[in-house]
């Protein structure tokens, strides 16, 4: 099989502010911006990897979705423990001091852990968790 990752999702409820952070912060390329208001679905990708990319979509919008979901949705999204992505860079403490400059809220700073990999995460304006590690 050749199976390759080509878009993963992760919800927005403020899509200007997210497509700010993943577009001015981490310098993603913005592919596509369909919708209006808080129903917009934007797609964003590292420069030079067009075959991989973050689709920000309004969480729930799904109509199969109860109320009650949608309520545990936005619960878990405003404690931060709804979403997640892991990234990576060959320089994390430039891409840390580059985040951070962003007025992004810093979760951890760049750390050795005792599994092998340096780190660190921060929270997108959703309350997404994005960690980032160091390749080696």
């Amino acid at each position: 099989m050749d199976i390759t990752i080509h878009t993963t999702a992760l919800p927005h409820v403020d899509p200007d502010a997210s497509l700010a952070f993943y577009r001015d912060v981490l310098g993603f390329e913005v592919r596509s911006d369909v919708g209006q208001g808080k129903m917009r679905w934007i797609t964003v990708g590292p420069a030079g990897q067009p075959d991989t990319s973050i689709l920000l979509a309004p969480p729930a919008a799904d109509p199969g979705v109860t109320e009650d979901e949608r309520r545990t949705i936005t619960e878990m999204m405003a404690k931060g423990t709804y979403g997640w992505i892991l990234l990576a860079t060959r320089n994390l403490d430039a891409t840390f001091e580059q985040v951070q400059a962003g007025d992004t809220e810093v979760v951890q700073e760049p750390t050795e852990q005792p599994y092998g990999i340096r780190d660190c995460a921060f929270r997108d304006p959703a309350g997404n968790l994005i960690r980032i590690q160091e390749l080696r």
